[in-house]
């Protein structure tokens, strides 16, 4: 039998006047692969810390039976030693740490938790600033680990790869499920199914019970008109009339009973449904190039690094390009010297481009998060609402002050100003990167109704699977078509 790794008992996390998590019973075993999953916000991280010994809970026991590492994106890496192979595997450079990139620090930080053997190891979203060969080591090196991994990511590719149990984070609680992620879909969407099923039954059965109640009624009252009638006739009327009485009464009773069996039954309410925002071009935006982006003998370089030689390409009307290509090799690089309209760029006349780039966001102007949107779009109300709360703005949430919003809803709250925006074409560079897997599936809606045009740059395999209608690759200084 598998020993426990890890176990919380009793917990409560509780920050300032809020509980972020709730829960009575987790354990990590010894041979365990779980992916945590949840919204931003939702406590993903608190998780894995509370595991880590990082932060404590507010009431509770955590029990930690093994030796472990901790892999935190947000830290920066210190001087311990490091495997030379994987320093090699890495291509992590020869220069002070305080020169790195975002992904240099991230492959040094896997480096040194790969460089010695751990009983365990919790990894907080490790492949936000990794390519895609960075991912790809990072899938081979955990992909026959001996040991307990736990893992928090929002790349639904990596977590199929790796994970044979899903944590799901919501509302403060754990829910587990058995498999991988594309598994906890499946009966994610099975539970959703017998929810639907569960709610029809419950809908049939009240308005049955309303119906007869309202039978009951109906004859009361007839009793009760039938009272009122002047007939002649012979006989008993106080008989004739108590009669009526004990009719009515015990009608009544009957139609009461009825309607508390209806309040008694257990509501179900109707399973959200997660549709597709079209987001309509206006007669003013619309373009008829029918190739608004064009590229020909395009020459970009990087100091005295070449990138792309003789590059040339032409990006139809109305679709999503995705470019993809190892780090380095110029993939932000050719989005500039796009919107930059350099030399060997041709770019139609009537595009209004709105860009997403990887970048802190700072707002300067004192706005809500629903004013912010309202005052940069032509789209009604019920429209940026919809918008928004597909984003996991809800509630009070766009009441917020946008000084105030943290860099993950800032990054959320640019993207939905884009798609609502007055643009017909949308540059996004690595648009996933700080979004949970709900917002990027969120995102991918968006993309599939959007009908302007869309030139994307990204590392995450699923994203440019499910959006993208053509890849292009950067490699070897050359821009090459791939589907």
């Amino acid at each position: 039998m598998e020993k426990v790794s890890f176990e919380l008992e009793n917990i409560e996390l509780n920050y300032l006047d809020k509980t972020v998590l709730e829960i009575e019973r987790l354990a990590v075993h010894q041979f365990d692969r779980i992916g945590i999953v949840g919204k931003n916000g939702a406590g993903k991280s608190s998780l894995l810390k509370l595991l880590a010994g990082v932060i404590h809970p507010s009431i509770g026991i955590v029990k930690r039976h093994v030796d472990f590492v901790y892999f935190d994106q947000l830290t920066t890496p210190n001087e311990s030693e490091i495997d030379y192979d994987l320093k090699g595997k890495l291509a992590i450079p020869e220069t002070e740490i305080s020169n790195f990139s975002g992904g240099e620090q991230t492959r040094l930080k896997l480096a040194q938790i790969f460089s010695s053997y751990h009983e365990a190891r919790l990894i907080d979203e490790p492949t936000t600033h990794l390519d895609s060969d960075g991912t790809q080591f990072f899938i081979e090196e955990l992909m026959y680990y001996y040991g307990a991994l736990v893992l928090v990511s929002h790349d639904r590719y990596v977590l199929d790869q790796l994970v044979t149990k899903i944590w799901e984070v919501e509302d403060g609680t754990v829910k587990e499920y058995t498999g991988n992620y594309t598994e906890y879909v499946r009966q994610k969407a099975l539970e959703k199914k017998q929810l639907l099923e569960q709610h029809e039954k419950y809908i049939k059965e009240k308005t049955r019970l309303m119906k007869a109640a309202e039978e009951k009624l109906q004859k009361a009252e007839k009793v009760t008109q039938g009272d009122k009638k002047v007939t002649k006739v012979k006989g008993n009327r106080t008989f004739e009339t108590k009669s009526k009485g004990t009719s009515q009464k015990s009608m009544q009773r009957a139609a009461k009973a009825i309607e508390q069996r209806v309040e008694q039954l257990e509501m179900v309410e109707v399973p959200k449904e997660e549709q597709i925002i079209r987001f309509h071009q206006s007669n003013a935006l619309e373009l008829h190039n029918k190739f608004p982006i064009m590229g020909e003998s395009l020459k970009l370089k990087a100091g005295d690094k070449t990138l792309l030689r003789d590059a040339k390409f032409q990006f139809p009307l109305g679709k999503t390009i995705a470019i993809t290509g190892k780090n380095g090799s110029g993939k932000t690089t050719l989005l500039h010297h796009i919107l930059k309209q350099a030399e060997g760029i041709t770019i139609s006349p009537k595009a209004v481009i709105g860009t997403y780039q990887q970048m802190e966001y700072r707002f300067t102007k004192e706005e809500t998060v629903f004013e912010y949107i309202k005052n940069r779009s032509d789209c009604n109300e019920s429209k940026i609402r919809a918008v928004l709360h597909a984003m996991n703005f809800t509630g009070n949430d766009i009441k917020k002050n946008i000084q105030n919003i943290s860099g993950g809803e800032a990054t959320r709250l640019v993207l939905c100003q884009l798609f609502l925006g007055r643009y017909n074409v949308l540059v996004l560079d690595e648009p996933t990167n700080f979004l949970d897997v709900f917002c990027i599936e969120a995102l991918e809606r968006f993309l599939n109704g959007y009908e302007g045009t869309v030139l994307l740059v990204s590392h995450d395999r699923t994203f440019v699977e499910s959006v993208a209608d053509s890849v292009y690759a950067i490699e070897e200084q050359k821009l090459i078509l791939k589907s």
